[in-house]
């Protein structure tokens, strides 16, 4: 039995997972998620709520806020189903971290890094609000809901990292290497601490679930959250899924293997959202207009000045990543200045327009069919980039080899 439970802890709680299975079930969760508590898996939404609680604690009245009024400020972290999903996703991250010994305290020496996790983090905040929904809120569950809102973004996002990879790799952004004398020391594994760390994972895990299974019992909606949470929060840290390397990559190398995964994950979770939505769940429409193309650019060139996107900022923190905890402030204040400012940008961006439906404007049938031949439309994209990228990369090296002979 022991060296059966040492196998399945090494291939299945240390080892890195596989993103691609780690994104479908992802999907597929968030899927179930939205059928059971009738609402999405997101989280700017609730650090925007966030924001708005620091400023109330600071004595600013935040309860006229349109904004507010539109996604609610009623509860707590703890009391609401936004709130203790994020939660779990925290405990999620740090267990699986710890069941792997990947926590390292990693300063970040450097100020222009710093700076552009503030400004970056605070651009992807304020363009995910603006849009209604940040990475997950339109790719995972905005589009499976066949919102027309997250079509736009995703695009919009798309071309956003575009241009952010041109301007980060500006020389203004290179910092120089700093060499220091003597040999570097490699950090050797001490069995006895990553022994403790995965007996405290498990502690996190455990204490968590079990209550997810208590809270449950008053609260079906809220014990599943937190469920879904914690695994929300193992998979991405497991699988290390982060957009901002699935859209970078495309324009960086051209390695399109998260992107792909990602569109797989979307196509597995809309067949179940569409079930849901045809035993009457509603699903969740918003404004079809500029304030979806303005905030995914913002989104996506945030996301690249940044580092990380929302997935990406929340599982590096807890692994110690400093850098990535700066990412999480900017976003958390990028949000929280999209609600102050949403009044006096709503009108002309969002109000305004229609919140275009697929499956409204093509019927249920039409619609799925519609939003499958897009995501499909989407993947064959990628794999053209993929093979032209490469392609190009390929006969460069051999252009480079004859010129040197």
């Amino acid at each position: 039995m022991l060296e059966i439970w040492q196998q399945f802890k090494q291939n299945y709680l240390i080892k890195y997972w596989n993103p691609v299975a780690a994104v479908i079930a992802a999907g597929l969760i968030s899927a179930y998620y939205f059928g059971v508590t009738g609402t999405y898996w997101a989280v700017t939404g609730e650090f925007t709520r966030w924001g708005g609680h620091m400023l109330q604690a600071l004595g600013v009245d935040v309860t006229e806020w349109s904004y507010y009024k539109i996604i609610g400020m009623d509860g707590t972290v703890f009391t609401r189903i936004d709130g203790v999903m994020i939660l779990g996703m925290f405990a999620g991250c740090i267990s699986a971290a710890l069941w792997a010994n990947n926590i390292k305290w990693r300063n970040q020496p450097h100020k222009r890094r710093i700076f552009q996790a503030l400004v970056g983090g605070a651009l992807a905040g304020f363009g995910a609000r603006l849009a209604m929904g940040c990475n997950l809120a339109s790719l995972f569950t905005g589009i499976p809901q066949f919102s027309v809102h997250a079509w736009f973004f995703t695009i919009a996002t798309a071309v956003g990292t575009y241009f952010g990879v041109k301007f980060t790799l500006l020389p203004m952004f290179r910092v120089k290497l700093q060499l220091k004398k003597g040999a570097a020391k490699l950090d050797e594994t001490d069995p006895k601490r990553a022994s403790r760390r995965f007996r405290l994972g498990m502690l996190v895990f455990f204490a968590y679930f079990i209550a997810s299974l208590y809270v449950m019992q008053s609260s079906v909606k809220l014990g599943f959250a937190m469920l879904c949470g914690l695994a929300f929060g193992l998979l991405i840290e497991r699988a290390q899924i982060c957009f901002t390397s699935a859209f970078r990559d495309l324009w960086v190398t051209g390695r399109a293997y998260m992107a792909k995964a990602i569109i797989f994950g979307i196509l597995a979770g809309t067949i179940g959202v569409f079930s849901y939505i045809q035993l009457g769940v509603p699903a969740k429409i918003m404004w079809a207009g500029p304030n979806a193309i303005i905030g995914g650019l913002l989104f996506g060139f945030g996301i690249v000045l940044a580092g990380g996107c929302e997935t990406g900022w929340m599982y590096r923190s807890m692994e110690g990543q400093v850098h990535f905890m700066w990412v999480g402030v900017g976003n958390v204040a990028g949000s929280t200045l999209l609600a102050y400012v949403w009044d006096d940008i709503a009108p002309v961006l969002a109000l305004d327009y229609e919140k275009l439906n697929l499956l409204k404007e093509f019927g249920p049938v039409g619609g799925l069919l519609v939003n499958y031949a897009l995501l499909i439309a989407c993947l064959i994209a990628v794999l053209w980039w993929e093979k032209r990228f490469l392609a190009k990369a390929k006969a460069k090296i051999g252009n480079t080899s004859i010129n040197l002979t």
